[in-house]
């Protein structure tokens, strides 16, 4: 994809919300195209309403950090979804994170950590925070312009390269395979993807 001129914004429901050992759950609809992608993600938990801060003060925000897995289905993301992202991953429990919130007094640069993706024990992804296009202080910055940011909104920040969509040949989740991601000084979560067998199961 070319790169963006302003960061890419979608949203994902309060559902979306996994926890750090969570299944990954893919609903019916989801499976219909098997194309469920994983994104190693650094996230990014607001501490302080904030409205229109410059990008030199915006760290003063964040309440900590975590690491997350923002998983999306490529076909109702990109194919189906009228240029509406959010379409394809808004399920529920594609937004895995943890396994803490490490405090900002903690971590002072964020831009400069490891950041990795393993597939049943295979690394797919590996790079370091500093390669974002948008760093953290630049994203939070531009999502408060006009909107405020309340404690306890999460912002996932993007993701490397190694995403299955990208890779040659193409490399979608299947059902029962565990994805670890790590973030360095901040730990691993661990999510086993789940195809949902009857749309009425409970998770």
């Amino acid at each position: 994809m070319p790169k963006p001129t302003y960061p890419v914004l979608f949203f994902k429901p309060i559902t979306a919300i996994g926890g750090p050992t969570d299944i990954i759950p893919v609903p019916k609809i989801a499976q219909i195209d098997n194309e469920t992608d994983y994104e190693c993600e650094l996230v990014i938990v607001i501490g302080k309403e904030a409205l229109n801060v410059s990008e030199a003060d915006a760290l003063d925000y964040v309440l900590g950090y975590a690491v997350g897995n923002d998983v999306s289905q490529r076909a109702w993301q990109i194919k189906k979804g009228g240029g509406q992202w959010s379409v394809g991953k808004m399920f529920d429990g594609w937004a895995p994170f943890g396994p803490a919130i490490v405090s900002s007094k903690i971590i002072t640069n964020p831009q400069d950590l490891r950041i990795s993706t393993k597939i049943n024990g295979q690394t797919v992804q590996s790079e370091n925070t500093s390669d974002q296009i948008f760093g953290i202080a630049k994203t939070i910055a531009f999502l408060s312009q006009g909107t405020t940011l309340l404690p306890g909104d999460v912002i996932f920040t993007g993701t490397p390269s190694g995403v299955g969509m990208g890779r040659k040949p193409q490399y979608w989740l299947r059902d029962g395979d565990v994805v670890e991601i790590e973030l360095e000084n901040v730990g691993t979560i661990v999510n086993k993807v789940v195809y949902e067998k009857d749309i009425k199961a409970k998770l």
